[in-house]
């Protein structure tokens, strides 16, 4: 196995209805391309990986714990392990990066479809 591949070439997994994510996962991290369509949301939940995150284009409303921000392309996140969180995408989508430590390990038993060209690059 190759350690470089294209994005275009990862096959994406339904993270939720209107929510995309190619990830490449190492040993310990998952570094994930996550493409949200208009309007889709994310809601509150938590998990033991702690999440950091840049927004590469479109917009998000982001809530972490009690605090809730209007974030756009170069707004950065960290959610430490535990914490709740929910995401509900802007008018014209999102595209994030994030990285998950320890590796999202539970993202295996998620539907994938066909490889090929996403939202971003």
């Amino acid at each position: 196995m190759s350690a470089f591949a294209n994005v275009g070439t990862i096959a994406p997994q339904v993270i939720r209805a209107g929510v995309l994510g190619r990830s490449v996962t190492g040993q310990r991290v998952t570094l994930a391309l996550i493409e949200l369509d208009p309007g889709s949301e994310v809601p509150g939940h938590s998990h033991d990986n702690e999440q950091l995150g840049l927004l590469i284009e479109g917009s998000l409303s982001f809530t972490v714990g009690a605090e809730t921000r209007e974030l756009g392309p170069g707004d950065t996140w960290c959610i430490n392990p535990g914490v709740p969180h929910a995401v509900v995408a802007g008018p014209q989508g999102a595209v994030v990066a994030e990285v998950f430590v320890p590796a999202r390990d539970d993202w295996s038993a998620l539907e994938t479809q066909e490889p090929g060209p996403g939202r971003w690059p």
